[in-house]
């Protein structure tokens, strides 16, 4: 239930802070004082889109805070779970509004999205207006009414057949796209098995072929290799004239002496480390020109397989580990499309299969769907019998349909106001009167399956009065037995039933204009009901027909 609500800078709104009880709350007062603002403050902090319109002239945000306690269920047990908020069976909403059209939404202190504030809202109040009534009278909509009267063994079934359509629609939707593109497929499929073959045929070797340009390079400059290493080598260990041979004689020369001094002892030392160092480079010469071998059939090799290389990455790379990539890929896809489950005859038996299974899926949700209609009708006929139409009749009407998401039959809901009349579209024969009750009707079947605590009906009384409007007063008090009901209405007997009375009124003073909210005493309810039966000239005996209507 709504414990309390506080409304700040919201249109003609200033500063309003509400309390609510169980039982049924009527709020009242002159039209354009700010009634069906505080609904659309409500509707606002359950998630509905803000404007900045709602924003009052002068400042720079609104702000509307609810206190909710609830009854804990698995749905919203679920969501504040993925929101991570404890569920303590109490919540804080929070909803502000900013003069720049930003709007900031909060759940017991946490910010959340809009959506997430929704998903709550839904779980606590149900604000049922006069825009109802339109919803009643499209056709379009019944289906989704009688759905919201199921519970979770039809939210099961539903769900099942929506599975098996997902899936019949999806392999139906991939047949008639291989149908339609045969010849592209085809083509794709050769496409795919030459660039395997392409690649694969290369049989890439990422580690060997990066060596590949290295060894290349050394046998394109082979020659100008083996002229600089015999040089090199000449110039250390030449027949003639021996590098290495000078500096060996030089070493022997000064190990003689190196004992009569330090320095010369140092000096041997270097000597004799630079000549071993020369005589390893000098082996090191011999071998790598031992070694050196230019074939011109590698050479070629390696230009073939460089470019072959080259050509697989321009096309599939940049990288080789790019092309290897791109090999895997086609690899899948070909299988994709070559798979026996995706060849036209799998597909079409796939198909088939799928549509056995959603016309068994189909079959359990209609028999589910007419099985929620019988409890309905009956439920409503009862209830319209509260409401002075007991010889009304009520009945959901199912026809074949195409397959959809939603089923395979369009529901309507059907009625007859008199016997021997016949059934008719609801759309087509209802009244305003007649359609506020049958509202109520449904709303007061619904009230009974769906766990809410708070029903706020704005304004649903609209065209009725007489024994009617006492039927639609008792029939709402009712309703608020099981919980608690914020209602606005003009109606006398509507009003005079409630437990509790505000009364909203309008102030204007230097070009401003102001709502307020005041709770009435059981006087001040007594003259207010007596306005709406006499008006302004309120004489004794309105006040005491007033009267008459507060006693219950």
């Amino acid at each position: 239930m709504l414990q309390d609500i506080s409304i700040k800078n919201f249109a003609i709104i200033e500063d309003i802070h509400l309390q609510f009880d169980n039982g049924m709350t009527i709020l009242t007062g002159e039209t354009g004082a700010g009634k069906s603002i505080i609904i659309d403050a409500m509707n606002l902090l359950l998630g509905s889109r803000a404007s900045v319109d709602f924003v009052r002239h002068g400042a720079d945000k609104s702000q509307i805070e609810g206190l909710f306690f609830y009854e804990t269920t698995a749905g919203i047990n679920e969501k504040l779970e993925q929101l991570g908020i404890e569920d303590t069976g109490e919540l804080i909403l929070r909803r502000e509004i900013f003069s720049n059209g930003r709007s900031v939404c909060r759940i017991n202190g946490q910010m959340v999205n809009l959506t997430s504030l929704r998903e709550i809202g839904e779980h606590l109040v149900d604000i049922h207006g006069q825009h109802d009534h339109q919803e009643l009278m499209n056709s379009k909509q019944h289906q989704s009414m009688l759905d919201e009267f199921g519970g979770k063994d039809f939210i099961a079934v539903k769900k099942a057949y929506q599975d098996k359509f997902e899936t019949y629609r999806n392999l139906r939707s991939k047949l008639l796209e291989r149908k339609r593109n045969e010849q592209e497929f085809a083509q794709r499929i050769d496409v795919l098995q030459f660039q395997i073959e392409e690649i694969q045929t290369a049989e890439i070797n990422i580690v060997e072929d990066e060596k590949l340009q290295a060894r290349r390079e050394i046998l394109v400059n082979s020659k100008n290799i083996v002229d600089s290493l015999n040089i090199a080598y000449a110039a250390l260990d030449d027949e003639d004239y021996s590098s290495l041979s000078n500096v060996r004689n030089a070493m022997n020369e000064v190990e003689i002496i190196e004992d009569f001094s330090p320095l010369y002892k140092e000096i041997s030392s270097k000597i004799a480390e630079s000549y071993y160092i020369l005589e390893d480079v000098t082996a090191s010469l011999a071998k790598a020109l031992d070694d050196l071998e230019f074939n011109p059939n590698e050479l070629m090799f390696l230009e073939d397989r460089i470019a072959v290389l080259a050509t697989l990455k321009k096309k599939y790379g940049p990288e080789l580990s790019d092309v290897l990539s791109y090999l895997d890929n086609i690899k899948n896809e070909l299988s994709d499309l070559t798979g026996g489950e995706n060849d036209n005859e799998s597909l079409e038996t796939l198909v088939k299969d799928a549509e056995k299974e959603l016309v068994i899926a189909s079959n359990n949700l209609n028999a589910m769907r007419r099985k929620l209609a019988f409890d309905l009708e009956k439920d409503i006929k009862n209830e319209l019998k509260d409401l002075y139409m007991e010889k009304a009749d009520f009945k959901v009407n199912f026809e074949k349909a195409k397959f959809s998401r939603q089923g395979n039959e369009h529901i309507e809901f059907f009625i007859q106001t008199n016997p021997g009349e016949g059934f008719k579209p609801l759309a087509k024969t209802a009244s305003g009167g007649e359609l506020s009750r049958l509202m109520l009707a449904i709303k007061s079947s619904f009230s009974r399956k769906e766990n809410k605590t708070s029903i706020v009906f704005d304004e649903v009384d609209t065209g009725v009065s007489g024994r009617v409007a006492q039927a639609i007063a008792n029939k709402i008090y009712k309703i608020s037995a099981a919980g608690q009901v914020l209602c606005i209405s003009h109606l006398p007997q509507v009003v005079a039933i409630a437990d509790t009375q505000f009364y909203i009124e309008k102030q204007s003073s230097d070009d401003v204009t102001t709502s307020t909210v005041r709770k009435l005493d059981y006087e001040e309810r007594i003259e207010e009901i007596a306005k709406m039966l006499a008006g302004d000239d309120v004489s004794k005996e309105a006040r005491a027909q007033a009267e008459k209507l507060l006693v219950k």
